[in-house]
């Protein structure tokens, strides 16, 4: 917690290497909630560490948030990558805070960035009224 990173160590991970995750001030306030409720683990239920999240009590859960029932815990993954997108995150700094491999895989969230392309468009206004109009001159005397 004082470096401020999570781990997720190669035998964790889909692609089967390490991931360093740095955790911003909500995620760390909810570590800091859970300090001391269970000796080891963060996540435990009646003494038992968390090993699985599609279970009964999530499916309740996400019945009471009103949520489709499909909704999976991995969709999670998908709303936070969003959000950062939505928020300015470029999509490289995105691919590194997620542990994606490659940059097409986090190609998929590129629609939800359009806001970070207004400076671009808006370089050639004015051009095209330039072109289609011819310039009047204006005699100094």
């Amino acid at each position: 917690m004082s470096r401020r990173v999570a781990w997720i160590h190669p035998d964790e991970a889909k692609a089967g290497r390490a991931i360093g995750v740095p955790l911003n001030e909500d995620a760390l306030d909810v570590l800091r909630r859970r300090l001391g409720r269970h000796p080891e683990y963060v996540f435990a239920y009646q003494g038992q560490p968390v090993a699985r999240c599609s279970t009964r009590a999530w499916k309740q859960a996400v019945a009471r948030a009103g949520i489709e029932p499909g909704f999976r815990w991995h969709d999670l993954r998908h709303t936070w990558a969003s959000w950062h997108v939505q928020n300015g995150t470029p999509l490289q700094e995105l691919m590194e805070l997620g542990g994606w491999a490659s940059y097409e895989m986090v190609l998929r969230y590129a629609h939800l960035a359009a806001d970070h392309l207004r400076g671009a468009a808006s370089r050639i206004d004015g051009t095209f009224l330039t072109h289609k109009q011819k310039p009047q001159l204006v005699r100094l005397s």
